[in-house]
């Protein structure tokens, strides 16, 4: 299953670029695999707070990814 994932301000500074299409082989994965995998591709996110949107909602770790969704991980954000 593929996805696409965004990367946003110093989440795409650390990890070179601003989005990538990811293949994962487990079609009920969730959030929390996927960072998983991030994590183990990019071993400094490890170090880094962030939220993850999925479909352009902010959702929590134990949530389905579904085929063709779009993920995006967040820097913390400050509003005003």
């Amino acid at each position: 299953m593929k996805i696409k994932v965004l990367y946003f301000g110093m989440i795409a500074e650390v990890i070179g670029h601003d989005f990538e299409i990811i293949e994962i082989s487990n079609k009920n994965s969730t959030v929390n695999e996927l960072i998983k995998l991030l994590q183990a591709k990019f071993p400094k996110l490890e170090d880094m707070s962030f939220k993850v949107a999925l479909n352009q909602s902010i959702v929590e770790e134990n949530t389905k990814i579904g085929i063709n969704d779009e993920v995006a991980i967040l820097p913390p954000f400050a509003g005003g």
